[in-house]
């Protein structure tokens, strides 16, 4: 493989050194340059056009978000963001970022960052493809592709949850409650959003305010007027209204 440009993009000068001195230890990384704001980012990404794109958000002039907007359609690098803040994280992730550092990180962090760069690119090469043409291809699959990961922040964290691992889903206002065993995470996102993302063959209605991982079921349960206490494998039970009843029927396979 060969090596794997990289530009770094951040106001701190303190940051940007790090950056390249963590990068001076890997022989498949080459650094072709640094900026400290916007729009030299943007220039120095035409002139250079590097594989990997080390991007702060929050940045005099024009933050990294508008630095992505303004070279979307021409060489598309890989990013990797680089912030103090965790607030950022979603959008980050919805403009398809391959990372995301938080600031302080330690260096084993950072090498998972450059490895996954790395894969990506190797995976460029063998298709015989720009990077930016494997990446097209994949954000246009994923459009089609049901919500595999969802970005969730709490308690000051970021946790990554894997939708499968999901037991059900719980409407909360404009919010849904994502539980996950004994734990619970609140995402800001309505439940028919929520719903319209997710696997359908997977994740079932069976209440107005209910999302269930059909894997997590253990019984059912008659209840009256066409109801059934629905009972997951940690005990949790909830109701499955007579409405959503057939569509429960169709994905088993089976009438009750």
């Amino acid at each position: 493989m060969r090596k794997l440009r990289a530009l770094i993009v951040d106001d701190e000068p303190f940051a940007r050194e790090r950056v390249r001195r963590l990068l001076a230890a890997d022989a498949e990384v080459e650094v072709v340059g640094e900026c400290a704001d916007g729009f030299a980012a943007v220039a120095a990404v035409r002139e250079h056009t590097p594989d990997l794109l080390f991007l702060d958000v929050q940045m005099p002039g024009k933050d990294g978000f508008a630095v992505l907007d303004e070279i979307a359609g021409e060489h598309a690098p890989l990013v990797i963001f680089l912030t103090a803040y965790d607030n950022y994280a979603v959008r980050a992730f919805e403009a398809c970022a391959l990372d995301y550092l938080l600031k302080p990180f330690d260096e084993e962090r950072f090498e998972k960052a450059i490895a996954r760069a790395k894969a990506q690119l190797r995976r460029a090469e063998e298709a015989d493809t720009p990077v930016a043409s494997l990446l097209s291809a994949q954000e246009a699959r994923g459009a089609n592709m049901p919500l595999e990961r969802v970005v969730v922040k709490t308690g000051g964290r970021i946790f990554f949850l894997k939708t499968a691992e999901v037991d059900w889903i719980e409407a909360y206002g404009n919010y849904v409650r994502l539980h996950v065993g004994q734990t619970s995470y609140l995402l800001r996102e309505p439940i028919s959003s929520l719903e319209a993302q997710v696997d359908s063959a997977r994740f079932l209605r069976i209440h107005r305010s209910a999302l269930v991982n059909i894997e997590r079921i253990r019984e059912m349960q008659p209840m009256f007027h066409g109801q059934y206490v629905v009972i997951l494998h940690d005990g949790t039970r909830l109701t499955l209204s007579r409405r959503y009843r057939s569509k429960l029927q169709k994905s088993l396979g089976k009438a009750f």
